[in-house]
């Protein structure tokens, strides 16, 4: 028995020893790849600049280590944000060192204005010039709209190429809750408000198809004009290959136009070699997009006491701190407050990319929007979306800027709650009893469904915030509450919608926010300062380490189908009063 325990004393220390082991080898990995991230470096002449987006592409660099590392290979894989990806594309075009870019385009994971956002900076590349090549084992819409700036376009002679348009897909619940026992208590304004339908039906509305028809063709229609512009074929001819499914013959891709040939890699990299003036592939010298953020700028202009500041807003808006890829209202809310107080801060640009979320989280940042643009000027840059709630923060802003292909509006409030009454008789045998001083006093609890008249209570609450959206964006926009109305009701639109209507003021990406903002302060020299401030990366590593892996687990398993656990996992914050828009346009 002595020696039992003997031996099992070593085991277990040798585990934790082994352990201990794996984890500072971890952290010692991490930490070499943090400090890479700040060496200076310099690159040969005829160097290409190699564009491959595969990973998620927020609004801008996270500095979290474990965002994005692979736990199945202990391997890190940097993630770029959109404001370091325009940065490096406009930095290689003027760097004489940079012959051209190749785009490896298998999979991109980033909404539709994400991608036009850096297919601007791409065509604005091409200006000097230099070349872009394009290369995929299988082109997806998404990869294929971006490839369509290069001057060639080549595809793999077995891959397959997709253009069959957009669809917009809307899981509904009801059957599931009423199997569960659970019963959905819905308040609502707007006849377009439609967060709410897949609570209470199994299909969508009429007047839902209807909206999403209307900005999912606007979208649709601008991806063909500015494809069709690019490789010089009709919409008219797009939309026939689409409607016939005539590209499954990867030769009716090159026939038509669409792309330039079909080569292997080994051709591709040779004719890379050709386009560098090298003997052969062997000595190709090329830069990845992460790498290249780590060489000198050499046109960036000297350091100014202006500032321009960027305050990144993307995720659902909740209550409370949040932290990266959530706009949570107290962290939002103090960024744009530093910004205000700051007097070397001459203007501010608010990057949006949200569907919206909790009503009173949006009020709080609304406040602070307006109390900036009292002082200084505020310009509103709109990413993939900023609709509902996302809408609501900005509209008090000086200018809104977004894509065509951007989402907005969804102007319109809800509220929803859920009563488990019969889950918990009927299914599972409990049973609930209360004790109360007041007859209203269990009022929302989960244990039984709303009377007549608390319903009443909600239903005014929800006309109440509907009647002070309408009113603030009606002040922002110099609109009436009629006009607003009109075009509110939880309708959503598209960026080329929201300008004829007004919700917008003209078509632009980040960069153009900048350029905005500085016009609108009167500035010559500046620099820009990105808020809410990142954590120190170690400080993040500990905060994040246990919930990365987990998440970095499930979305390996998950794959594509990682969405709709998150759909799931996010139903808890859908109760309360909500200003939140629903839709997922996907691209595949």
């Amino acid at each position: 028995m002595k020696s039992f325990f003997k031996y099992l004393l070593a085991s277990v220390l040798g585990v934790l020893v082994a352990g201990l082991l794996m984890f500072l080898i971890l952290l010692g990995g991490i930490g070499a790849m943090v400090s890479s991230q700040d060496q200076v470096l310099k690159i040969e002449p005829n160097t290409i600049l190699h564009v491959e987006l595969s990973q998620p592409i927020m609004d801008r660099s996270n500095n979290n280590p474990m965002e994005g590392f692979d736990f199945s290979t202990l391997r890190p894989a940097p993630q770029l944000g959109l404001n370091d990806i325009l940065t490096n594309i406009k930095k290689a075009k003027a760097d004489p060192n940079i012959d051209g870019i190749y785009l490896d385009l298998n999979f991109i994971a980033a909404g539709i204005g994400t991608i036009e956002e850096i297919r601007n900076a791409l065509l604005d590349f091409k200006e000097s010039g230099k070349f872009i090549l394009s290369y995929s084992d299988n082109y997806t819409q998404p990869t294929y709209y971006l490839a369509s700036v290069s001057d060639k376009i080549y595809l793999n002679p077995e891959g397959l190429m997709i253009l069959v348009g957009l669809r917009s897909e809307i899981m509904f619940y009801k059957d599931a809750l009423k199997k569960l026992g659970v019963e959905p208590q819905i308040i609502r304004h707007g006849k377009f408000k439609s967060a709410v339908e897949p609570y209470l039906y199994n299909k969508m509305s009429d007047d839902n198809r209807k909206q999403i028809m209307v900005y999912m063709g606007s979208i649709w229609n601008h991806i063909l004009e500015d494809i069709s512009k690019e490789r010089n074929i009709s919409v008219e001819k797009i939309n026939e290959l689409a409607d016939n499914l005539t590209l499954k013959d990867v030769d009716m891709a090159v026939s038509s136009g669409l792309i330039d040939g079909l080569k292997y890699k080994d051709e591709i990299l040779a004719e890379l070699a050709e386009l560098t003036n090298k003997p052969n592939e062997d000595k190709i010298e090329s830069i990845s997009l992460s790498s290249y953020t780590n060489v000198p700028d050499k046109q960036r202009k000297s350091l100014s006491k202006n500032k321009i500041a960027v305050v990144y807003a993307s995720g659902t808006v909740m209550m409370g701190e949040g932290g990266e890829g959530t706009i949570g209202s107290d962290r939002i809310s103090r960024a744009i407050r530093k910004a205000r107080t700051d007097s070397s801060v001459k203007a501010i640009v608010l990057r949006v990319n949200s569907g919206g979320g909790n009503a009173l989280a949006s009020e709080v940042i609304w406040r602070e929007v307006k109390l900036a643009q009292e002082i200084k000027p505020v310009i509103a840059s709109i990413g993939d979306v900023a609709a509902s709630g996302g809408y609501y923060i900005i509209a008090p802003a000086q200018k809104i800027i977004a894509s065509p292909n951007s989402i907005t509006g969804s102007i319109g409030v809800f509220g929803m709650f859920f009563s488990g009454k019969e889950l918990l008789n009927e299914k599972l045998g409990i049973h609930v009893d209360v004790a109360k001083t007041n007859k209203f006093a269990d009022i929302g609890s989960v244990t039984r469904p709303f009377r007549p008249e608390e319903k009443e209570v909600f239903q005014y609450l929800v006309e109440d915030f509907y009647e002070t959206f309408i009113t603030k964006v009606g002040e922002g926009r110099n609109m009436t509450k009629e006009e607003v109305d009109e075009i509110g009701q939880g309708r959503v639109w598209s960026g080329v919608n929201a300008i004829e209507i007004g919700l917008v003021d003209e078509f632009g990406g980040l960069e153009d926010a900048i350029a905005s903002a500085v016009e609108a302060a009167e500035l010559e020299n500046y620099r820009v300062v990105n808020y809410p401030k990142l954590k120190d990366p170690f400080q993040q590593l500990l905060e994040d380490l246990q919930g990365n892996v987990r998440v970095s687990i499930l979305k390996k398993e998950l794959g594509a189908d990682y969405k709709y656990y998150e759909n799931l996992k996010d139903l808890v914050n859908h109760q309360g009063i909500q200003a939140r828009m629903p839709y997922e346009v996907d691209l595949y």
